[in-house]
């Protein structure tokens, strides 16, 4: 198996509910376990500005599953939650989940890059990546997650009280 990384963001139809919903799914995977999840983030929308602030996380996975199976099986879970994809970029979502890393490699085909792009910009990805992930972690490309923090400064970010993701769900290991 290998350590995937998934980052998750939602900004509609109760986003702490469409995240609590996409774990449980992730949890579900076949050939996979889910190990963890960060804290809930709330974070300033990276689109338009005219829009409900985002709650991230992100969740440890281990898998067996190749990487456009695993994407295809995230999508899935999108549209099972009423994701509508649509030609604006970085609009309001009810979900939203990203490959970040997966086990060491690195990736670049049309439909997934792995590390994700531009996550090292993204406070809301690397700040709850570094609560769940190893301190060491170096991505695939030689950056380390370390040297990332201490480049994303973490403004625009809320950690959210009391909106931890419950046990029942990050312990699950799925067929």
């Amino acid at each position: 198996m290998e350590r995937v990384y998934i980052g998750l963001g939602s900004n509609l139809a109760d986003p702490q509910r469409q995240l609590r919903g996409a774990l449980q799914a992730l949890a579900e995977l076949p050939q996979s376990r889910l190990v963890t999840v960060s804290s809930l983030y709330a974070s300033d929308p990276l689109g338009p500005a005219d829009q409900p602030r985002y709650v991230n996380a992100v969740a440890a996975l281990d898998t067996d599953l190749a990487p456009l199976a695993l994407l295809d099986a995230l999508q899935r879970i999108e549209l099972a939650q009423g994701r509508e994809r649509k030609a604006e970029r970085w609009g309001p979502r009810t979900l939203d989940l990203d490959i970040l890393l997966f086990g060491e490699r690195l990736i670049d085909q049309p439909r997934l890059q792995v590390p994700h792009y531009h996550m090292q910009a993204r406070a809301f990805v690397l700040y709850p990546l570094a609560e769940i992930a190893p301190p060491e972690l170096r991505l695939a490309d030689g950056r380390s997650l370390t040297e990332l923090l201490a480049a994303c400064p973490f403004s625009g970010l809320e950690r959210l009280s009391g909106a931890a993701v419950t046990p029942a769900v990050t312990n699950v290991t799925s067929r």
